[in-house]
């Protein structure tokens, strides 16, 4: 590790001292919601830091209520007389969702999408050792060109949501404007465990006058510092245009990218050398992999099965919205790898640059999609295609996305759709042959027009929760195996609404999405009977349950909480981990898991109950008020007890469970109170007494 820090160091001193210098930009902002900036230019700002949005509470709280539509950002920057000469850049990570940014009352650039980066260059319109103004216009209101065209599904939350840096380089560069993206791009193929084809491409640029000759130098590092390949070459670049070069690179014995098992992350570094001086460089990561999916088979991850335990997840947070820090972002991988996920979807939209790079460290495989979601205006083509774009160029190297998505659930008008889903698809393989596409409907059938124009088919279904019953997934899959065979098919969504403050003893096959009443109960079993028949047909190569997190929806009302979505296996604040996430973490995680489920139905109308206990460790034991309870029978997978028929006494009554393994006690505990009363008060429970949300895990 020594070896490594000292590499580093020496990288950002040269990178700081000869070339490209990357500042945070995101200190000391004013802002202000205003319709028209130069009336009110005047009047009272309010300071803030970046990241920023205006709609961590409106968004949120009540339906219909939110802010959208301009506000301002502003900010000073003082160039001193040495920069006078370079080139000088604001990178935006994201900006939701249009963008005009000036400089000194100039136009310097624009924007639209909220979830892409973008940079724009301000070098021509500074006054240098003097005091810059800065001003971000930005606008969240929905608009037919800008995808998402609508905020149904989820909230834009506007703002200057995630961070900002300064970038400063010489007249020669790696190109800095290229989308937003690092300016290389590091593809791989033939990749097996004795070596691995890699071509590193690269983009120059030369704003000097006259023709520049440089030396590029590409190297790729070890973890521990030690140099795996290196080549070096002399270019003369021009000052038209942009100079695009490749390098191929034979690496033998190579460590591959294993995902959780082993993330083995190679280091690129490209240097541009000009008279015995870095003058900038460019550090990439390089996750030597290939992911194969096999028709009704699974993904193989280097020759090797790996399941696809996937989950989604949406990037807001309660009384944050989008505007998180790097510590969030990394609270809800943590979540999501205590649950076992093996791959996430990120869904609808390109998330921030710090959760891609830390897949890539964990070993998470990846879903990388766009807005284009819910609708279709018919006037979104070329912003849509602008997006994916950027999506695939600013995360070409990360070697943990396997697919990009190139749209969920968009229909009508139908012809328009199929045609320009079809120009999304070839722009994705022309922008990466090299990975899969996949698009994504809700209709459950597979010879959809739509549908058919991608390498993987992603259908939502939630059967129980908008139509028919539970269990009816089971004969929706067995249907597309007998038709469909042959075809790469996902389940990219299902799940249930589950309010955490609704209770219910008896739960039947088919949920009240219309009753405003959605029981925890009915959640979780719609996920023990569907990840019990989802496990068993591999058919489907991967399945991801919708959602990860509660999130805001902030047309709509839902389980009687104005501007929510609660099909989340964790609360919209992380504090509380719903009884079916520990369902999946039962199945899917190598940790022990002994759990109770119904905690939170601590009010009882039932004398005789079903006591249900998730053990990924065997046989539990189960005790009822002291006296161990022996008969249980299995549910839908084997770590699902079913203790029937158990016997409540009047009052408080204590449920545990125990487990001893290679020494180490396990257990968990709760409390009922049952009374006849209970049945007159059913529906919103009572917080259990001196009991913790999980024990002994």
């Amino acid at each position: 590790m020594k070896t490594i820090r000292i590499l580093l160091i020496t990288l950002i001193c040269v990178s700081s001292v000869y070339g490209r210098d990357v500042k945070q930009f995101n200190t000391d902002w004013s802002f202000k919601k205003a319709e028209n900036l130069p009336k009110t230019l005047n009047e009272e700002w309010q300071p803030i830091n970046i990241p920023h949005t205006w709609n961590a509470e409106d968004m949120q709280i009540k339906k219909d209520s939110y802010y959208a539509g301009e506000a301002y950002y502003r900010k000073t920057y003082t160039p001193g007389e040495a920069l006078s000469g370079k080139r000088i850049f604001l990178r935006f990570q994201g900006v939701a969702s249009v963008a005009e940014v000036y400089v000194n009352g100039k136009l310097a650039g624009n924007h639209k999408g909220a979830f892409s980066a973008f940079t724009v260059e301000i070098d021509k319109l500074l006054q240098y050792g003097k005091e810059n103004e800065i001003v971000v216009k930005v606008d969240n209101a929905a608009r037919p060109d800008v995808i998402p065209i609508n905020q149904v599904l989820f909230g834009v939350y506007g703002g200057i949501y995630r961070p900002v840096e300064l970038i400063v380089t010489e007249k020669v560069s790696l190109v800095v404007t290229d989308y937003a993206s690092p300016g290389i791009y590091i593809s791989q193929k033939n990749v097996t465990n004795q070596s691995a084809d890699v071509s590193i491409q690269i983009k120059l640029e030369n704003k000097n006058k006259e023709a520049q000759d440089v030396r590029v130098i590409e190297t790729i590092y070890e973890t521990n510092g030690k140099i795996k390949a290196q080549q070096a070459f002399p270019v003369k670049i021009l000052p038209q245009g942009r100079e695009i070069l490749t390098r191929d690179f034979e690496i033998k014995n190579p460590h591959l990218w294993q995902g959780l098992e082993d993330p083995y992350l190679y280091k690129t570094v490209v240097q541009v050398e000009s008279n015995g001086h870095i003058i900038d460089e460019v550090v990439q990561p390089l996750g030597l992999r290939h992911f194969e999916l096999r028709a009704a088979d699974g993904m193989y991850l280097n020759g090797k099965k790996v399941p696809m335990y996937g989950v989604c997840r949406h990037q807001d947070w309660w009384q944050s919205g989008t505007a998180l820090s790097d510590e969030q972002h990394d609270t809800d991988l943590a979540i999501i790898k205590e649950i076992g996920a093996t791959t996430i979807r990120f869904a609808h939209y390109q998330q921030a640059e710090r959760i891609y790079a830390q897949c890539d460290s964990i070993g998470f495989i990846v879903w990388a999609e766009i807005p284009f979601v819910n609708r279709v205006s018919g006037k979104e083509a070329d912003n849509a295609k602008q997006q994916l774009t950027e999506l695939i160029r600013q995360n070409y190297n990360h070697p943990s996305i396997y697919v990009w998505g190139l749209h969920n659930e968009v229909y009508s008008p139908y012809d328009y759709t199929v045609a320009l889903t079809t120009d999304l698809n070839d722009l994705a393989k022309s922008e990466d042959p090299y990975r899969y596409t996949a698009s994504v409907n809700g209709y459950g059938s597979v010879d959809q027009a739509a549908n058919l124009n991608a390498d993987v088919q992603g259908i939502n279904r939630y059967f129980g929760w908008y139509e028919g019953e539970i269990g009816d997934v089971e004969k929706w899959i067995t249907n597309m195996e007998k038709d469909f065979p042959g075809y790469k098919i996902i389940l990219a969504e299902y799940g249930a609404e589950a309010n955490i403050d609704q209770q219910e003893e008896a739960v039947g096959e088919t949920g009240r999405y219309f009753s405003q009443f959605y029981p925890e109960t009915f959640a979780t079993k719609f996920h023990e009977i569907q990840w019990g028949i989802i496990a068993k047909h591999p058919y489907l190569l991967a399945s991801y349950v919708w959602n990860t997190f509660d999130f805001a929806t902030p047309v709509n009302t839902q389980g009687g909480v104005e501007a929510r979505n609660m099909k989340g296996l964790v609360t919209f604040d992380r504090k509380v981990k719903k009884d079916p996430f520990y369902w999946y973490k039962a199945n899917w995680s190598k940790e022990p898991v002994l759990y109770l489920t119904q905690r939170r139905l601590v009010n009882r109308e039932n004398e005789v109950t079903p006591v249900t206990v998730y053990s990924n460790l065997g046989v539990p034991q189960l005790f009822v008020n002291n006296v161990e309870i022996k008969e249980f029978s299995k549910g839908t997978t084997d770590v699902h007890y079913i203790f029937n028929t158990i016997q409540l006494k009047e009052g408080e009554n204590t449920i545990e469970t125990k487990i001893v393994r290679d020494g180490k006690t396990y257990q968990d505990k709760i409390t009922w109170i049952y009374s006849p009363e209970n049945k007159q008060a059913k529906g919103i429970s009572t917080p259990a007494k001196n009991t913790k949300e999980h024990v002994g895990l």
